[in-house]
């Protein structure tokens, strides 16, 4: 069992004093005391936990271990970041790419998303060309945040070979890539 706590200088602690042991000889509480601190339990909506409850997993996508996701429309597909993958990168702040009409290998990058923090690469899920990038990424990157498979989508593209999609994942099996 595990369980999600922090150490707290005392007057921060709202447990009243009582302190939180989260495991049986995991920590000790007294040695804590002695120099001021508690362990005080965290609120439920903290933590790694909770982001994986608040996540989505459309069923009609495939995933990679990238957590990109592509969906299918007719000969043409979809590309985008998951919402895992959006969570662990913290608030998007500038959407770069720029393979508009390029073909571009399997796994390969063709772009890349700026958040906060960091600045992370997209690799594509299959072999393709990409036809169109979301206009609407330009003006509004945060869309990848706020919507990862409608609105925040990345690019269209046209595959090579559709035979690629069946290495991907399914939404169960990703979900539990994640831990989800």
């Amino acid at each position: 069992m595990h369980c999600v706590a922090q150490v707290v200088r005392a007057p921060d602690c709202d447990s009243g004093g009582r302190g939180f042991e989260p495991h049986r000889g995991a920590l000790k509480k007294a040695s804590f005391k002695k120099r001021g601190f508690f362990i005080c339990p965290l609120p439920p909506y903290f933590g790694p936990l909770s982001k994986s409850l608040n996540m989505t997993f459309p069923e009609n996508l495939k995933y990679t271990s990238e957590h990109e996701w592509i969906r299918m429309e007719g000969n043409e597909a979809f590309v985008g970041v998951t919402d895992f993958a959006q969570g662990e990168l913290g608030d998007i702040v500038y959407v770069d790419i720029n393979t508009s009409g390029q073909a571009i290998a399997k796994d390969a990058v063709f772009g890349s998303v700026e958040a906060v923090k960091t600045v992370s690469d997209l690799f594509l899920p299959v072999a393709g060309t990409i036809l169109e990038v979301n206009p609407a990424l330009a003006d509004a990157p945060e869309l990848v945040n706020s919507d990862p498979y409608g609105a925040g989508w990345m690019v269209r593209i046209s595959l090579s070979d559709p035979a690629e999609l069946e290495g991907l994942m399914d939404f169960n099996t990703y979900k539990a890539s994640v831990g989800a």
